[in-house]
């Protein structure tokens, strides 16, 4: 594996999600698979999870880690090509990367939509010059579009639950799962539930889809999910709700691309909303807005996984670095 964007490129689900049982099973069990390699963690944005997740992994596997903060201590990077470099960017990612690519035997990048050009953001235009300029094999940490170490974290989480909830073996339904937009107060990108709603797609689930009108995402992410403005007609029966805000993905209208169009309240799943569902699990990538995406009282109650789901990011991550390490 070269590098890590999207669903297909981890290859037949199944048998992802079989190795990521057997590495949490024993999380050491392929040390010996980055002995003397290094990985290195570029970061153009803040993080928690991923850092340390993603760090974490690597140790498990034996690796050596190098963590560069792009906007803390390092030389601050221009992306874009035939500017005149007369600001304070004082140097050009174009040279930075083959450098970085020097030291390392795997790259993990993370780097957020701009917001304000959905040609640029959509064209992953960071991350691919890390695929092409780098030499090395490069995962997405959080780029502009997708975070698919998250999506197969939470596709992890839901196996999990699933499983404790039917018992093992039990001939049943599919569980249904409800990808739903809350409100937020600042503009963010569309990265996680495109990848969520790109994982769900490609797994075994009944996938919805909801959120008001006009915060369409792009068909590439949306795929087969069923699409539903009534929130309470989605919630209905779900097994698994995932909240999460994003900002306006420009689809009906590029002009609104990035901005916040819609801070309806009604949409924060509360206990209420809950009710609706099939005595649902809770779900979120964190960090969470209390009181906008989720109220206290849900994402505190014993049905919230979003800490058993946060744990799992080091697993997804074991399984990205365990086979980029065997394609070396």
């Amino acid at each position: 594996m070269k590098s890590f964007i999207n669903v297909q490129d981890i290859g037949p689900l199944e048998k992802a999600m079989a190795e990521a049982f057997e590495i949490k099973n024993d999380r050491f069990k392929y040390q010996h698979l980055g002995k003397n390699k290094t990985l290195m963690m570029i970061f153009f944005n803040n993080s928690l999870r991923t850092r340390l997740s993603t760090q974490k992994a690597a140790m498990n596997l034996g690796m050596n880690v190098i963590v560069l903060d792009v906007n803390a201590g390092a030389w601050k990077l221009e992306t874009e090509r035939g500017v005149i470099m007369d600001g304070d960017k004082s140097e050009h990612l174009l040279e930075a990367i083959p450098v970085m690519g020097c030291y390392c035997d795997l790259i993990g990048v993370r780097s957020f939509a701009g917001l304000t050009d959905r040609e640029y953001d959509y064209a992953e235009t960071v991350l691919q010059q890390f695929i092409k300029y780098s030499g090395r094999p490069v995962f997405a940490m959080e780029t502009a579009t997708v975070h698919p170490l998250q999506a197969f974290a939470d596709l992890i989480t839901i196996e999990e639950s699933w499983k404790r909830t039917v018992g093992n073996g039990s001939a049943v339904a599919r569980p249904k799962v409800v990808l739903t937009w809350a409100p937020h107060c600042r503009a963010l990108p569309q990265a996680v539930p495109n990848s969520f709603a790109q994982w769900m797609n490609a797994a075994d689930v009944d996938f919805v889809i909801t959120h008001p009108e006009g915060y369409e995402l792009d068909p590439q992410f949306v795929g087969n999910a069923r699409v539903e403005y009534d929130q309470r007609k989605a919630f209905e029966g779900a097994d698994f709700i995932y909240a999460k805000n994003w900002s306006n993905p420009g689809v009906t209208n590029p002009a609104d691309y990035g901005k916040i169009t819609s801070k309806d309240m009604s949409w924060t799943v509360d206990t209420e909303h809950m009710s609706w569902t099939n005595n649902g699990k809770f779900m979120h990538c964190l960090p969470v807005r209390r009181n906008l995406i989720v109220t206290d009282d849900v994402i505190e109650s014993p049905n919230s996984i979003v800490i058993p789901e946060a744990a799992n990011r080091e697993i997804s991550c074991s399984v990205v670095i365990k086979r980029m390490l065997e394609a070396l």
